[in-house]
């Protein structure tokens, strides 16, 4: 061998490491942007430190088959995450991570769907692999005594990690190499499993008093929508298409209501399974689902999902919920921009079919990114974010190339009023229109608020965050019947989501005391809610819930920096 190919091969090993460690270099930088604070950044700069070092003292294992198995073990782990976050562009919480593992199922759809974000992350897990796997050769051998202690770097920073994510209920990996998530995540939930098994889902034991008092019973779950930049709710607020719901309908409007949680996941599958604040983790792992009771009530059951294609689920939905419901409807073949119209369309022609059904709804609503969700000519709001960068993305983590400077904000906030304006505002004003109401009951409200940024504090986070502003958690509640309809809403006194699956319960027939007993108080009751969220709904293993009351008082005022056009 010349020295130049000797030269390469000795130097092959240490070469690949580097490349993968500058590789992780993005990542890491947007991850200490992120975070607030020099405390928490320092903290995390440490925290990628060792998980360095542990890659390292895997590359540097002298036992050729227990160095291969490590460097296997950090491939796939980093190929999984890493797959996930270029098909979803965002992070994989332990929370993601459990739900896709209770969907293994379908797994076939998901690799057919998202092919090419799993082959998009090949390459770096290849070079992790032989960064790891390929054998120390000249001066970058494992010389002296350390040799036999250096496998127990990686295996002690990977318990390490375990135990920090379990202290704080499997979060706070968050940018670093994605092999450890993965690991950590596998040894939670092995732990979990052992530990914590519920049983098997439980099966409807309320009774019924009566027949379904509508002959269709919707809930209709907006996203992203914060109740008080709606008209209904502040005097500055866009059109809703509620104010005026129109002749044969009644309209009760709950005003400014508590979201389940201020995460999009959390509060669809509380709402799905009929979560209360004190057993919505047991109600949401055993608990009958909402499709469970209307099955067993004689009601048809309908999906109705805007926001995701190709049949992908979404929001905590498995195998074993999709097995309940009875027509599962997407939109594969209609832009985004129209998703939420189609999806009125449609909801209009099954309350006119001769069924009787229990129909949930996703919208498509105003999540991130905002910029294409109205159409160019419906721009009431300006100046605006540009346009046609993001037509066919329905909803990201990802906040690539918004800064969070006040103008950018301002320009945001009028694309979301501008989206409101068509979403919701368009949106109802069409299906009002078109839909007979005459035997039917709508719950409409969203899965959590927006934190606007209407006072200029630092930052780019909307929803979701860890230590959120009470608008996080602000929804709109609004129950919509035909004249003369079987419930009389009383709107006194706080209502949040927890109040919504009573209600329907009672809809389809079902023995109030019992259910006021499971599931506390519904709409048409007197309101003894305390008005929270949840800041902690992923309140695993060791942690408990946290919850924060929707402070109107507390508001900044829904801005008017931006002329609307006439």
């Amino acid at each position: 061998m010349n020295k130049g190919g000797a030269w390469l091969s000795v130097a092959a090993k240490p070469l690949a490491l580097l490349t993968y460690i500058l590789s992780l270099t993005p990542g890491v930088l947007d991850r200490i942007a992120d975070i607030g604070g020099m405390g928490g950044k320092i903290a995390f700069v440490g925290m990628f430190a060792l998980a360095i070092i542990g890659i390292v003292g895997a590359a540097w294992t002298r036992p050729a088959w227990l160095r291969w198995a490590l460097a296997i073990l950090f491939a796939v782990g980093s190929w999984f995450m890493e797959s996930y976050e270029s098909s979803s562009l965002d992070f994989m919480t332990y929370a993601v991570y459990i739900d896709l593992v209770n969907a293994t199922g379908f797994a076939g759809d998901a690799i057919e769907q998202n092919s090419r974000a799993l082959t998009a992350a090949i390459p770096r897990a290849l070079l992790l692999l032989l960064a790891i796997g390929l054998k120390p050769t000249g001066a970058f051998q494992m010389h002296g005594r350390l040799g036999p202690i250096v496998p127990l770097v990686p295996l002690a920073i990977v318990a390490l990690f375990t135990g920090f994510a379990f202290l704080r209920g499997g979060d706070g990996l968050k940018g670093v190499p994605g092999s450890y998530p993965a690991l950590t995540y596998t040894l939670l939930a092995g732990y979990e499993r052992l530990t914590g098994d519920l049983g098997p889902q439980e099966a409807v034991a309320i009774a019924q008093a009566a027949k379904p008092l509508y002959r269709n019973i919707v809930l209709l779950i907006d996203e992203s929508v914060t109740a008080h930049y709606l008209d209904i709710n502040s005097p500055a607020g866009v059109s809703s298409g509620l104010a005026a719901p129109g002749e044969g309908i009644t309209l009760a409007n709950f005003g400014i209501a508590a979201a389940i949680t201020n995460c999009s996941t959390g509060s669809n599958i509380a709402l799905r399974y009929a979560g209360t604040r004190d057993t919505y983790r047991r109600d949401i792992g055993v608990g009958p689902s909402l499709w469970a009771y209307a099955k067993d009530a004689g009601l048809e059951t309908v999906y109705l999902d805007a926001q995701r294609t190709g049949g992908a689920m979404q929001n905590g939905m498995d195998a074993d919920e999709l097995a309940e419901i009875d027509r599962f409807i997407q939109f594969d073949d209609v832009p985004v921009v129209e998703r939420d119209m189609a999806l009125g369309e449609t909801l209009a022609e099954l309350l006119s079919d001769d069924r009787s059904s229990f129909i949930i709804a996703n919208k498509v609503g105003a999540h991130f990114p905002v910029h294409d969700k109205y159409p160019a000519d419906r721009a009431l709001y300006l100046p605006n974010l540009a346009q046609g960068g993001y037509a066919d993305i329905v909803d990201t983590g990802s906040r690539a190339g918004f800064g969070g400077s006040e103008l950018e904000w301002k320009r945001y906030r009028n694309s979301y009023r501008n989206t409101l304006a068509w979403n919701t505002g368009e949106f109802f004003a069409r299906f009002l229109r078109d839909a007979d109401l005459s035997r039917a009951l709508v719950i409409y409200t969203s899965d959590h608020g927006q934190d606007l940024h209407e006072d200029r504090h630092a930052g780019t986070t909307t929803h979701c965050s860890s230590s959120p502003r009470s608008e996080e958690g602000a929804v709109p509640l609004v129950a919509m019947q035909g004249e003369g309809g079987a419930l009389d809403f009383a709107t006194n006194g706080p209502a949040s989501h927890y109040m919504i699956a009573p209600t329907l319960l009672a809809a389809m027939g079902y023995e109030r005391a019992a259910v006021r007993a499971r599931y506390g108080g519904a709409l048409d009751e007197p309101s003894t809610d305390p008005g929270t969220f949840n800041t902690l709904f992923n309140a695993r293993l060791n942690r408990e819930p946290q919850w924060q009351k929707v402070d109107e008082a507390g508001f900044v005022a829904v801005p008017d920096d931006g002329p609307a056009k006439e």
